[in-house]
Formats: C-alpha cells, sequence, structure tokens
C-alpha cells in the first residue's frame, strides 16, 4: 500500500526550497521558544492555541477568522501548507484542523524537526519575511471529521460490543488506566477525574511512530489498528487528552489506510472527564 501524497519527506521539503506556492508551519506547544532556537529552514512558527483555536469559544476559528489568519501568514487558497510539530503529534493537530476548515492542499513533513536533524539536514534561527495574502473565506467545515460528546453517549453501548463502532483512546498507559489525567512527567492536570469512556480500547500513539517520529509502514500500522478493534469497516471515533494525538492516529488511519469512517472527538478527556453525570472506566 502507498503512503498518502499528504504524507511529505525531507528530501521532497528540500527539492521545494523557495517555492512561493509553499508554506512550511512549526506548530509548537508551549509559544514558539523550540522554534528560535532551531526550525527548518523557510519554517514560519506558531503557537497552537493562538492559531488554531478561537479565543473567547473553546472551538475553532470561524471561517472568517480562519481566512484573516491565513491571509496574515502568507496562505493563499491555492498554498500547499506543510506542517510539522514540537512534539510531533502538533503537527497532525494543525494538519487536522485546517482539513477541517475546508483548506485545499495540506500535508505532514514525516518525521518533523526529529527525522530532519537526525538525516544531517540544516537547522537556521532565521525568520522568513511573510508577504500577505488575500484569503478566500471558506465555505463550510467538514462536520463528518469531528464527533462531538452527544455522539458518544448516543454510541457507548455499540463502543462496547466493537461489532461496528470502535473508540479508542491514544494517551499513554497511566492515562489510560487511571493513574493520571496528564502525560507522565509533566504536571497532572487536564481534567477532573481520571479514566477513561467506557469501551474506548487502548492504542498509545507513540507506537504508531519509529524512533525518529515517522510514520511506521502501512502493514504494520494495519496490524497495530487491527488489533485494536478498529479495522476498515468499522466507524471509528479516536480521543485523547486535547485531541493532538488523536489526529494524528487519524492521520495515519485515513491517509496512510485509506480508513473512510474515522473521526476525532476533540474535546477528549479534558472534556470527558469533568463533565457532571458521564460515565467512566478504570
Amino acid at each position: 500500500m502507498a503512503k498518502s501524497e499528504k504524507l511529505v519527506d525531507p528530501q521532497w521539503l528540500e527539492a521545494r526550497k523557495g517555492d512561493p506556492g509553499l508554506r512550511l508551519i512549526e506548530v509548537d506547544w508551549t509559544g514558539t521558544e523550540a522554534y528560535a532556537t532551531g526550525h527548518i529552514p523557510g519554517a514560519i512558527g506558531w503557537n497552537w492555541k493562538e492559531w488554531l483555536w478561537d479565543p473567547l469559544v473553546r472551538d475553532f476559528p470561524s471561517p472568517e477568522e480562519f481566512a484573516q489568519r491565513c491571509g496574515k501568514a502568507g496562505i493563499a487558497n491555492a498554498t500547499t501548507v506543510v506542517f510539522y510539530g514540537d512534539p510531533i503529534q502538533f503537527g497532525t493537530y494543525a494538519w487536522w484542523v485546517f482539513n477541517y476548515l475546508d483548506h485545499p492542499d495540506v500535508r505532514i513533513l514525516d518525521g518533523g524537526r526529529t527525522r530532519w536533524a537526525k538525516e544531517g539536514r540544516p537547522l537556521t534561527t532565521e525568520i522568513p519575511a511573510v508577504t500577505p495574502t488575500t484569503y478566500k473565506t471558506p465555505r463550510q467545515r467538514r462536520e463528518h471529521m469531528r464527533a462531538d460528546r452527544d455522539d458518544l453517549i448516543a454510541a457507548l453501548a455499540k463502543f462496547h460490543s466493537r461489532k461496528e463502532k470502535v473508540l479508542l483512546d491514544h494517551r499513554s498507559p497511566d492515562e489510560y488506566n487511571g493513574l493520571r489525567v496528564n502525560v507522565p512527567g509533566m504536571p497532572d492536570v487536564g481534567a477532573e477525574r481520571t479514566g477513561r469512556i467506557p469501551g474506548a480500547q487502548h492504542l498509545h500513539f507513540n507506537e504508531l511512530l519509529n524512533a525518529d517520529t515517522s510514520f511506521k509502514t502501512p502493514a504494520e500500522l494495519k496490524a497495530l489498528f487491527e488489533g485494536s478493534g478498529a479495522a476498515a469497516d468499522k466507524d471509528i471515533v479516536s480521543y485523547c487528552r486535547l485531541s493532538h494525538r488523536a489526529t494524528l492516529a487519524y492521520f495515519a488511519m485515513t491517509e496512510l489506510l485509506g480508513y473512510k469512517n474515522v473521526r476525532v472527538y476533540d474535546g477528549s478527556w479534558t472534556e470527558w472527564g469533568s463533565m457532571v453525570g458521564m460515565p467512566i472506566e478504570r
């Protein structure tokens, strides 16, 4: 099975150095400190919340706000946008949001900065100039990519049986087993309760990646997902703590394996673990 054109490698990117129709973006978790210490040449740096969330509503930008932000970043409707993250899942999160908000051509740099550096390619602290563009406002969001809490509540019994619907939890084992609400080594915040959504099957997102943070082969990925009950003929929902890790799994399933019925529950455990009256498992 061939990899999707939406997953590009360092050689592909270097061959397009200076292409005015391409915008490379590093998406950082905590500000842009990592970007400032050294990034892939030509990349601009984004903080994920500033660029990918609405400032007041726990939601994604409106079509109008999205168009304004794209124009400010030098992105036109015909621009090929390539993301990589620090850490890796913030790149797939940006890819997912741009697809959800209907940008035509958005891609992922396989392995991000980690693979790039391991291959001996250069990093820089130079910040590229950005020429603003005019971005035509998208007509609609791609709602088929997204699941909300009501969708999950309606499907809880079916998630337990896994005959038609499968719920995948891509957090660390400690989070899944109810020992923490955040990843080990970080402040343990993000929800009021520990545990998992009833019926959720565990597939840690790190299992989908090689040591250089590139994706494993389609054959390896297929075995991992099917081993968790997530076959191509099932209706699948992925979640984690804030949905970043879930988007990495979504990319693997939809782009590298050709799955058609996959959604991300972007509220994830941060929402579910704090809602009054919601059942949990440990």
